[in-house]
């Protein structure tokens, strides 16, 4: 028997999305880790990441960056990606355990086993990241939502352009929502939909695979990553049924701000759903 959900509010997702002055949406700042620095993430060509610059933090700063997204914008809590254990080098688990001590954290290690997933979650993880683009097939999913329990799990909808980053070729050739669906059958307690060509890139956002995510995952928790351009597109995603969006060039290029994060939280809590916090 898989883990229980919990039961999902109703989305406020009638209308058009200038309708919702205020979107219900959990924003998390993104912080992608490569050699020690907070690097920019763009297309997923990870190769080419280059230490963020911007208003928020220089020269890759981590530290300074998370101060940034906690106590200037006030977000929902921060996610973060350890590039060198994604790319199999030596995770950063001294940094990563850094910037888990200061707040809520979700973390993507690359975590593809249970031992993996409870060394996340040592560190200081309140979710813990499954990529499809890790896991050797779906199918290693259920003993790793068994050891941490479904609330603690993230299932990654890995896509480049829409198509699955998958080891298993079945998984490659599924359609991404019957995926995600899986995942949830699983156990997953929240899926979280990556496009790494949107990341970075101004693309905007596949609503469409979001609204087909949201009527296939039931309960799940639904988070979107890459495309977000401004308080317009929070707004979307919430219309589309969406709980969370992962943030970082919006916040970098000044489009979202500490005001759009503030709003989504404020609707969070008036339409019955947990705000986050930035200090956990």
């Amino acid at each position: 028997m898989q883990p229980k959900l919990p039961a999902r509010p109703p989305a406020r997702c009638s209308g058009a999305a200038h309708s919702l002055p205020a979107p219900p949406v959990r924003v998390l700042g993104v912080i992608d880790l490569r050699f020690g620095r907070a690097v920019h993430a763009r297309g997923g060509r990870r190769a080419a990441y280059a230490p963020v610059e911007s208003p928020l933090a220089s020269g890759g700063d981590a530290r300074a960056l998370a101060r940034a997204y906690r106590d200037t914008l006030g977000v929902g809590g921060l996610y973060v990606a350890d590039l060198d254990a994604i790319e199999g080098r030596a995770p950063q688990r001294a940094l990563v355990g850094e910037l888990a001590a200061g707040g809520t954290l979700w973390l993507d290690a690359a975590v593809a086993d249970p031992a993996a997933a409870r060394a996340a979650a040592e560190l200081g993880a309140e979710r813990v990241i499954v990529g499809l683009e890790t896991l050797p097939s779906l199918a290693a999913l259920a003993p790793i939502v068994v050891a941490l329990g479904a609330e603690r799990v993230a299932f990654s909808l890995d896509l480049r352009d829409g198509r699955p980053l998958a080891r298993d070729a079945r998984d490659r050739a599924s359609h991404p929502a019957a995926l995600a669906e899986r995942a949830v059958g699983e156990g997953a307690g929240t899926v979280i939909v990556l496009d790494l060509a949107r990341v970075g890139a101004g693309a905007g956002l596949d609503l469409a695979l979001l609204a087909e995510v949201r009527r296939r995952c039931g309960a799940a928790e639904l988070v979107a990553g890459g495309g977000v351009r401004g308080p317009d597109d929070l707004a979307r995603l919430a219309a589309a049924g969406c709980d969370g969006a992962l943030v970082a060039s919006a916040f970098h290029g000044g489009a979202l701000g500490a005001g759009d994060v503030h709003r989504a939280r404020a609707a969070r809590a008036d339409d019955g759903r947990p705000p986050g916090d930035a200090r956990g």
